[in-house]
């Protein structure tokens, strides 16, 4: 590709969510850091707005806001940035699309969470996502329960290294993927098998398929998605190696239901 948007989330002394259209794409933890990572897939053509959670509640009903104290440098920043090719996100000469800025000096009351946003218009002609027009799901027992064996079984497949299940109800998701950024759905679907049976070969997909205790779901976008994360954040799906020299990876569901069918579109 010739030209790529990023997402680029720096914060200190404070944990920070991004969210671009009402999804979270990017988090970091009490510390603080960086991350930046491209974010064409939750772009839409026209208005967009961009927006910093800070101190992120937990997934569930949100919490009023609770006063706190800053200890130490407390800030948050997100960036749209759009690069050309061989650019980095803090080239001088790369373009900034939308800023959004929150800080609070030190020893000073703030309250939390607390959301940041700007709507910017963006320059794509992205399709209009599936995921715009997905039906809200109501999270009654019976659902529940079938999203939980949904992701239990999906952690089956993925531990004896079967792409094959996840790849069938994630074809949207691949198909808009390679709309994104320019590759065919085929040639990432292949990427997603390599992945896995080369983690499969070498023992390292160690992945625990979960009791119900720990399957936290997490309404999106009106209810049109449901997030799918262990209890303490990150994806559910995600493997548990214990030997030092192998890395651990995670695949993040978030889900729609179509006349009781999952498909997973993120």
């Amino acid at each position: 590709m010739e030209r790529l948007m990023v997402l680029q989330v720096e914060a200190g002394g404070c944990p920070v969510e991004a969210q671009l259209n009402g999804m979270p794409v990017a988090a970091l933890g009490p510390q603080g850091g960086r991350a930046c990572l491209a974010v064409h897939e939750y772009t839409l053509a026209g208005r967009n707005q961009l927006a910093l959670v800070v101190f992120p509640p937990p997934p569930g009903p949100p919490p009023a806001a609770q006063p706190r104290v800053a200890i130490g440098p407390t800030w948050a920043r997100a960036r749209l940035v759009l690069l050309r090719k061989g650019q980095t996100a803090n080239d001088a000469n790369a373009r900034v699309l939308a800023t959004v800025e929150w800080a609070v000096e030190e020893g000073k009351s703030h309250e939390a969470p607390h959301t940041q946003s700007a709507d910017v218009d963006l320059p794509v002609a992205f399709p209009r996502w599936r995921w715009l027009d997905a039906p809200p799901i109501n999270l009654t027992p019976p659902v529940q329960r079938q999203i939980l064996e949904f992701v239990q079984n999906q952690a089956l497949e993925l531990s004896r290294g079967n792409p094959e299940p996840m790849l069938a109800v994630a074809k949207l998701r691949f198909d808009e993927l390679a709309l994104a950024y320019q590759h065919t759905a085929a040639a990432g679907m292949q990427r997603f098998r390599d992945h896995l049976q080369r983690l499969y070969a070498d023992k390292a997909l160690k992945i625990a398929p979960p009791a119900a205790e720990e399957l936290l779901l997490r309404p999106l976008l009106g209810g049109r998605l449901i997030e799918c994360l262990a209890p303490l954040g990150g994806p559910v799906l995600r493997t548990q190696n214990e030997a030092p020299h192998q890395a651990n990876h995670g695949w993040p569901v978030r889900l729609a239901m179509v006349e009781g069918k999952i498909y997973v579109l993120r």
